[in-house]
């Protein structure tokens, strides 16, 4: 049986093309956590801080955008978490396990529920660090300073 040789046109049609980040422009999203459960809103940001929802989408490379988030006060929570679930944090020490609900922590600070989210669902690599403190931007109530055209991510 001959063996077949492959001409020109297969080989130049089989390759595939690698986006680079030199002429990235980052996709701007904004949020309103008023309107879903704060589990799909994370799961919502995360996929475009690492920039799953884009086409040329490569795991090596960060193409992820830029995630504003509004109303991180008013957070809406499904079932009974509102009361029941809870925030630890450990320094190493013996007898140092220190826990605070979502009642008392949305009062201290807002945001810490939806930043600790949005960080349990983003893998743990070098991007990570880039994209939870860089391009994530939330805030408490309706306006963001910024203003440029956003995409609703909701």
């Amino acid at each position: 049986m001959p063996t077949r040789i492959l001409t020109k046109s297969v080989l130049n049609s089989t390759k595939t093309s690698r986006p680079t980040t030199k002429a990235l422009d980052r996709d701007w999203y904004i949020i309103d956590l008023s309107k879903e459960p704060l589990g799909r809103a994370a799961s919502k940001i995360a996929t475009a801080l690492m920039g799953k929802n884009n086409p040329q989408f490569s795991q090596d490379i960060d193409m992820g955008g830029v995630v504003v988030v509004i109303n991180a006060e008013k957070v809406v929570l499904t079932g009974k978490k509102r009361e029941w679930k809870t925030y630890f944090r450990h320094d190493g020490r013996p007898g140092r396990l220190k826990s605070i609900s979502f009642e008392r922590q949305l009062d201290k600070d807002p945001t810490r529920p939806v930043y600790l989210a949005v960080k349990n669902m983003i893998p743990k690599n070098s991007f990570a660090a880039n994209r939870m403190n860089q391009r994530l931007k939330i805030f408490v109530g309706e306006t963001s300073p910024f203003n440029r055209k956003m995409k609703p991510l909701n």
